[in-house]
C-alpha cells in the first residue's frame, strides 16, 4: 500500500506509466504545434518552433508514428481498468452531483470513473482515426498508392481526429487541475490515503485488501 515505505501515501502511477504519460503528452504538444502550423496560413507561424516548414512536414508524421506507439503501451497497460461497469452508468445518471463536487451522493468507484473511461475510448478512436488518414495523406511515401478521393476525405477525417483529440486533451488537462491532487499523482506517483478514499474509493479499499493480505 505504500510507496517509498510512506505509509500515508499509495502508489497510483509507477514510474514506467508515468515516463510514457509524460513522453506521450511531450509528443502530442509537438504534433498539435506542427500540426496547426501546416492546417492555415495564420498559423505557419508556429513552424519555426520545429526548425521552420519542411522540417515541420517531415517531422510531423515521424512524430505521430511515436505518439502512436506509447500511446498503445498506455492501452495495454490500463485497458482493464477502463471497462465500463454498472456503477460507471450510476455515476453518469448523477452528474448534477459530479459538476457540484458531491461526491458523499455518488457511488463508489474504482481507479478511474466514468468520465475518464469515456475520454480513455475517445482517445483510442481519435488515435487509430489519426493514424490511418495519415498514413493514407502522407505524401512522401504513401500518396501515390491511394486514390485522390480516399486521400481527400482521409484529408478531412485527420483533421477531425485532430480537433477532438486537442478539445479532448483540454477537457482532460481542466479535469486534472479541478480535481486536486490528479496532477500530483501523475508527477510524484502516490496519492494520499484520504484523496483515494474520498475521490476512488473502490480502488482504495482494493489496494488496502491487498496490502493487508501481503502482510
Amino acid at each position: 500500500m505504500s510507496n517509498h515505505h510512506d505509509a500515508s501515501k499509495i502508489e497510483r502511477y509507477t514510474a514506467n506509466d508515468r515516463s510514457y504519460h509524460w513522453a506521450t503528452a511531450m509528443t502530442f504538444i509537438l504534433l498539435a504545434i506542427s500540426g496547426l502550423a501546416m492546417f492555415h496560413p495564420s498559423l505557419f507561424w508556429l513552424s519555426n518552433l520545429l526548425g521552420g516548414g519542411q522540417w515541420t512536414r517531415i517531422l510531423h508524421p515521424f512524430i505521430g508514428l511515436l505518439m502512436f506507439g506509447l500511446f498503445a503501451v498506455l492501452v495495454f497497460r490500463f485497458w482493464h481498468h477502463n471497462v465500463m461497469e454498472p456503477v460507471d452508468h450510476q455515476w453518469m445518471k448523477q452528474m448534477p452531483d459530479v459538476i457540484h463536487n458531491r461526491e458523499e451522493n455518488l457511488p463508489h468507484i474504482g481507479l478511474y470513473n466514468a468520465g475518464q473511461k469515456i475520454l480513455f475510448f475517445v482517445l483510442i478512436f481519435c488515435m487509430a482515426g489519426l493514424l490511418l488518414s495519415g498514413v493514407v495523406i502522407w505524401r512522401a511515401y504513401f500518396s501515390w498508392v491511394f486514390p485522390i478521393g480516399l486521400i481527400r476525405f482521409s484529408a478531412l477525417l485527420h483533421a477531425f481526429c485532430a480537433f477532438v483529440l486537442m478539445t479532448s486533451i483540454i477537457v482532460h488537462i481542466y479535469a486534472a487541475i479541478w480535481v486536486k491532487g490528479s496532477i500530483g499523482a501523475m508527477m510524484r506517483g502516490s496519492v494520499s490515503l484520504g484523496w483515494a478514499r474520498k475521490h476512488h474509493r473502490l480502488w482504495f479499499d482494493e489496494v488496502v485488501k491487498a496490502s493487508e493480505e501481503k502482510h
